[in-house]
């Protein structure tokens, strides 16, 4: 005999209802370890993912999801975009491209105890302070992440609590 869940939540986790997850996609910017499993898990979660590598040859012989080098209609106001390198030479310019396109939200990953680069890079490019307050940084939950498994983890962790208008952790 099969128990019905009367709860939704309940009722997902023992494969009884599949949630919708069609509106969700997830963009990783720069191909790096931590996008390989920011997409791999992403995937597992019902994200449709791509990933954004401005330098093709950066990309070339990716295993993954869709590449693409720049904003295009794939990424709208349903997308959450993770920047997953704060060192890169273009990261300004990609950034305040980013900005000029609908997303659900955006993030730079970066610890908090390190000055954000992307901000006075903004700035310098023109980009309204309006705009570059959209930028999360940190990004994910605080769980003291320290490989790029964990750190795709703990950034999807708090991509989901973000969406589901929760706060993460263990809080209720």
């Amino acid at each position: 005999m099969t128990h019905v869940h009367n709860d939704p939540a309940c009722a997902v986790a023992h494969g009884e209802v599949v949630p919708d997850t069609a509106d969700r996609t997830l963009v990783a910017v720069f191909a790096t370890p931590v996008a390989e499993f920011l997409l791999r898990y992403g995937a597992d979660l019902g994200f449709r993912t791509l990933l954004l590598e401005p330098d093709a040859s950066r990309a070339s012989g990716w295993d993954g999801p869709k590449v693409i080098t720049g904003p295009t209609a794939d990424i709208d106001e349903r997308a959450d975009i993770v920047v997953t390198d704060h060192h890169r030479p273009e990261l300004g310019p990609v950034l305040r491209d980013l900005l000029a396109v609908p997303s659900r939200w955006i993030g730079v990953m970066g610890g908090a105890r390190h000055p954000a680069p992307h901000v006075a890079e903004l700035r310098r490019l023109g980009v309204a302070e309006g705009d570059i307050a959209r930028v999360h940084r940190p990004i994910g939950l605080n769980i003291g992440s320290r490989t790029p498994a964990e750190i795709a983890v703990a950034t999807l962790a708090g991509l989901l609590a973000d969406r589901n208008g929760r706060p993460g952790g263990f809080a209720f």
